[in-house]
């Protein structure tokens, strides 16, 4: 296993939820030598400066200003995602039949709900309580197998390996907590936080923001530890490799672009949230590091014309028990390198230009790219690409490491893809 593979496994392990994938990646800023900035103060920026902002916990932007200014230079950006989907703890989460403690929970996302059975799952997320006459938030993480949804026993359910199984969101996906009618979720979310700090009042506990993840670790597998098996593949993959560019590309000194990295959260669901790529986060940074550094009224505008944004997100590997599924020619697979994705209806942000650009990137690292498209009578997912280039109007490419399982409770890919993403990103980042 290389050092960038198991370095990507702690990172999608340290990162449960897209806020504790926000404070991961701000450790390892830091660690780089990034210092953070308030969307509230004043930005005082010169050339050299390595920075980051954090919008409503879930979204992170971090740049390196660039010897020249952006409006003469550009900026070189990597966005990517820290949501994936997964299952969510409804407000009032107390649910009890028949003897069980349960908890009520809604899908985020386009979740394959049947692969969320039968799995030692935990909670984490961030919790919001009463501080005197203020509120603070905090992050929390069970880091313990609490919950499990249980499939029905195939005697009650003999038609399930012919008819498929057939899940209902509401009644069949509220996991196990515990036995009998004592207790409340509060309380047992308050015993958790009492173990980081201070007792805390259930009447305390405003609201939260918690969700279910898999207790088992990421790892390796397959002959010659071909595979990664790990959750959130999508798109913490894509998060830790524009991190990790982003912090080499420095290490190797400087360069007249400005250099930035945007992880967005909602993804899954649209994006349409003052942090999501809708929003105008990247936007607002960008415009602020543009007006420091050059000054001039129009100085975003010109920046703008001048830079490049590689929307990274996983992508679709053949699968070879559903190899139809796939437009022909257009098969990328596991360990053969990143793919950039196309979509004529704009799902993705891919044209000629950026396409063209992303091969050059890769060419010059010795890597060669595959190509996706969807299937002319299916459905196209769509990314940040799109949506990040029509808010900024900079010209966008969309690419991806391709993976199987995509959107799984536990999802899959080549560990001979990670080193090639990021080195083709590095190139990015060298102007």
């Amino acid at each position: 296993m290389t050092d960038r593979v198991q370095d990507l496994l702690s990172f999608i392990d340290r990162s449960p939820t897209p806020y504790h994938a926000v404070a991961e990646s701000a450790a390892r800023l830091e660690a780089a030598g990034y210092a953070r900035l308030e969307e509230g103060d004043p930005w005082s920026l010169s050339a050299g400066d390595r920075c980051y902002v954090v919008r409503a916990g879930g979204s992170i932007a971090a740049f390196e200003v660039g010897q020249a200014s952006p409006a003469e230079a550009g900026f070189r950006i990597v966005g990517a995602h820290t949501d994936s989907p997964n299952l969510r703890i409804k407000p009032e989460p107390d649910v009890r039949a028949h003897g069980y403690r349960q908890l009520a929970v809604e899908p985020y996302g386009g979740v394959l709900l049947h692969t969320w059975l039968d799995r030692d799952l935990s909670l984490a997320g961030r919790v919001t309580l009463r501080s005197g006459d203020a509120t603070e938030t905090r992050l929390v993480d069970f880091a313990r197998p609490l919950l499990r949804v249980p499939n029905l026993a195939i005697h009650l359910y003999r038609e399930i390996n012919s008819e498929g199984l057939k899940l209902n969101a509401q009644r069949h996906l509220a996991p196990l907590l515990g036995l009998g009618d004592d207790g409340a979720f509060v309380d047992l979310l308050c015993a958790d936080l009492a173990h980081e700090g201070a007792k805390v009042d259930p009447d305390d506990v405003l609201a939260w923001d918690l969700m279910a993840y898999d207790t088992q670790p990421s790892t390796v597998s397959g002959a010659g530890g071909a595979f990664i098996h790990a959750p959130r593949l999508d798109n913490l993959a894509s998060s830790h490799a524009g991190l990790c560019a982003l912090v080499a590309a420095g290490e190797g000194g400087s360069a007249d672009v400005t250099r930035v990295v945007v992880l967005y959260d909602h993804e899954e669901v649209g994006s349409r949230s003052a942090h999501g790529a809708a929003g105008s986060f990247l936007e607002d940074t960008l415009r602020r590091v543009a007006n420091a550094v050059g000054g001039d009224a129009d100085a975003m505008e010109r920046a703008a014309s001048r830079s490049w944004l590689v929307s990274a997100d996983m992508a679709h590997a053949i699968h070879p028990n559903y190899a139809d599924r796939h437009e022909p020619g257009h098969r990328p697979r596991i360990g053969e390198g990143p793919v950039i994705k196309t979509n004529s209806n704009q799902a993705y942000a891919t044209d000629a230009e950026s396409a063209g650009f992303f091969s050059s990137l890769c060419a010059r690292v010795d890597v060669t790219p595959q190509n996706f498209v969807t299937r002319s009578d299916l459905g196209c997912g769509s990314t940040i690409g799109p949506i990040s280039a029509a808010r900024v109007g900079i010209r966008t490419v969309d690419v991806g490491n391709p993976m199987l399982s995509m959107h799984s409770i536990r999802e899959m890919a080549g560990s001979a893809d990670v080193s090639p993403m990021i080195d083709v990103l590095v190139e990015l980042f060298r102007g």
